[in-house]
């Protein structure tokens, strides 16, 4: 089989209601992603006509939509490979971008808490691009075997521990930063969004009740601002639909200097905070 020809499968894949499952353009980039992980593919190999061998195995799960990144067991980001699985989500470009952010506002050695892990992309990014020393939360089993592979893997320093930040209460230790890419696409927006996603990403990571989208971020934000040391940053990776909703909890919590930045895309994404000062101060 040729890139081509892989092209050619893809296009033609349908889901159970007979819905085309990528478009040409989708159709290219996947293939794409695939021989360049799987097969070591360059560009000259791409469209030189350079044949490879598809097993069976490999077809049917392309075919049916199953996101690349699975099928090849990792995905790229931040210019590092993280083994990824059908319990973790995929790490995505937007969520690089926040911990360019982070790597940019903190300091180098700084103690980091990343609450839902997943991959362990953020944890492990920071670990490594900060020297930060970063523990790293989550409930899900297989994201807390995933994140510590990754850590492994890598060899970055992160504390990878099973906690359920909604039903957490801080304790003595403090981090400089806390960061967190919550689920935050409220269940109406599922019929928007693609059947390979649905079908096959982790809706615990994923989706939040449309009665309480802001149900991670408020239980996140009430903990951080106790769990802040003076002067820390709050960063949240959220969705652009509740940005003004976020900005106003964050107030009502007690933080200061809200700050939004938008993702390559050009919608709000991300967000950043500063922790409550005690009665008395005063930001510097």
């Amino acid at each position: 089989m040729t890139y081509q020809e892989l092209c050619r499968l893809l296009t033609e894949a349908v889901d159970r209601c007979g819905k085309r499952l990528y478009d040409e353009r989708e159709a290219r980039a996947v293939a794409r992603v695939f021989l360049e992980d799987c097969h070591g593919f360059t560009m000259a190999d791409l469209y030189g006509g350079r044949d490879f061998d598809l097993s069976p195995d490999y077809v049917k799960r392309l075919s049916v939509g199953e996101p690349v990144q699975y099928v090849v067991g990792k995905a790229l980001f931040a210019d590092r490979y993280f083994k990824v699985g059908k319990g973790v989500l995929i790490p995505r470009p937007e969520t690089a971008e926040l911990c360019q952010w982070i790597a940019e506002e903190a300091q180098e050695g700084c103690d980091v808490l990343d609450i839902g892990t997943g991959s362990g992309c953020i944890a492990v990014t920071l670990a490594l691009d900060m020297k930060a020393k970063v523990t790293a939360w989550d409930v899900a089993d297989e994201a807390l075997l995933t994140a510590s592979e990754n850590a492994r893997l890598l060899n970055a320093d992160v504390s990878v521990e099973k906690r359920d930040i909604l039903n957490v209460v801080a304790d003595e230790r403090q981090w400089d930063i806390i960061v967190s890419n919550p689920p935050y696409i409220c269940e109406k927006e599922m019929a928007g969004m693609e059947a390979n996603v649905l079908e096959h990403e982790p809706h615990l990571a994923l989706f939040v009740p449309d009665d309480d989208p802001l149900k991670f971020y408020r239980a996140i934000a009430g903990f951080a601002s106790k769990a802040l040391r003076k002067g820390g940053r709050l960063f949240f990776e959220i969705n652009s639909r509740c940005a003004r909703e976020m900005e106003a909890m964050l107030a009502e919590e007690g933080f200061a200097k809200v700050e939004m930045r938008k993702d390559l895309y050009g919608r709000e994404r991300m967000m950043k905070a500063v922790a409550p000062l005690p009665p008395g101060g005063g930001l510097k």
